[in-house]
């Protein structure tokens, strides 16, 4: 298996990759409708939201698409133009828009980045200084475009939707003639994808193929595929944001308002804190409830001194103070030094070794509570 990649250092303090805290994506795309006030507004809401990034999309039109691709009809409830050229330009965000978006969401302590979807608008997103790229799932097989991005030296985020592992792998193989500051996101590329098409066993497939970070963008309706996705450890979860899920556009079904993205934000947070210990651990909580809840041996009647105990004169009730039930084995066959009274705890100073047994009274186990 390839060596696991360092984490990705970005402003602001935070890290990408392992033993960092998912890297929450709110991925605006063209969800603002080609408003800038609008995508103003969603930069804001997605601070609030505990989005650690807000993600937008930049086209060039005549770099994108066919004259042909441009001029082809476009109608229906979704089109925000005649043709398919029109319908794209009325979503798309200017430069300039996008600079003073960057600087909107850098005020508010998040980090600001964009899919480039051809070569012009990869170099306005680098001149526009931000911190990362993001390669969309369609051009995932676009290697001029990823040898462009991977010569930028910017830490990439990658999506797989539409591909098969031979798609990326050879993605992988071209972005690591540059570097590997590479996080991989599994993704499926239907809006909305069903549940059962998610997938989400195929980031630790990603994460042993590649040894590179890996990550889960969610397309679905709901937010328990994501919330999932924790147990997987993703550096970062992407999910599409709106402020209105009845807007027009095909993106806004499979996308979270704010409240619906902040709560995903604190679920993942609490997921990830519940993936913090690894191995069975007890913990003061546990020995408390143990103490009150568990039993421990007592007597089950009266018996006199000398009286050689059997298991049908022992018994375990609570609390679990004393010796555990666990031991009833080395108490039966012990003589009693002193008289007992039923329900009194089993101690070990009032029993004595049975004859058979090289272990004297001093040598009897210690007491034991079980926990």
């Amino acid at each position: 298996m390839p060596t696991a990649a360092p984490s990705i250092r970005l402003r602001h303090g935070r890290s990408i990759g392992p033993g960092c805290p998912a890297f929450l994506v709110a991925e605006i795309g063209n969800n603002h409708q080609g408003s800038l006030a609008t995508a103003k507004e969603m930069v804001r809401a997605a601070a609030r939201s505990g989005a650690c990034a807000v993600k937008f999309q930049k086209r060039e039109m005549a770099a994108l698409f066919t004259k042909a691709g441009l001029e082809a009809p476009y109608g229906g409830p979704h089109s925000f133009g005649d043709t398919y050229g029109r319908h794209r330009a009325a979503l798309e965000l200017s430069g300039d828009d996008l600079a003073e978006l960057k600087t909107l969401a850098e005020s508010l302590d998040l980090t600001f980045f964009a899919s480039a979807w051809d070569a012009p608008s990869l170099r306005l997103l680098v001149d526009l200084g931000v911190e990362m790229l993001k390669i969309p799932s369609a051009d995932l097989v676009n290697l001029p475009l990823l040898r462009l991005a991977g010569e930028t030296g910017l830490p990439l985020v990658v999506s797989t939707g539409m591909s098969v592992l031979a798609d990326v792998d050879a993605a992988v193989t071209e972005l690591r003639r540059h570097h590997d500051r590479i996080v991989l996101l599994h993704c499926n590329s239907s809006y909305p994808c069903p549940d059962e098409q998610v997938g989400l066993p195929v980031m630790d497939i990603l994460r042993r193929r590649y040894g590179l970070p890996v990550g889960y963008s969610g397309h679905e309706r709901g937010l328990g595929p994501t919330i999932a996705s924790v147990a997987f450890g993703p550096a970062v979860i992407e999910r599409h944001f709106t402020l209105d899920r009845t807007l027009p556009g095909t993106d806004h079904q499979a996308s979270l308002t704010p409240e619906e993205f902040a709560a995903m934000a604190g679920m993942v947070r609490e997921a990830e804190a519940a993936m913090r210990v690894a191995r069975k651990h007890l913990f003061p909580g546990e020995a408390a409830a143990a103490a009150k809840l568990r039993k421990s041996l007592v007597f089950a009647r009266d018996l006199p001194a000398g009286h050689v105990l059997g298991p049908e004169d022992l018994t375990a009730k609570c609390p679990g103070t004393g010796l555990s039930p666990v031991l009833g084995d080395a108490v039966a066959g012990c003589r009693l030094l002193a008289k007992v009274r039923q329900d009194e705890p089993v101690a070990w100073e009032r029993l004595a070794a049975p004859e058979s047994s090289d272990v004297g009274p001093a040598g009897l186990p210690q007491a034991l509570s079980g926990f």
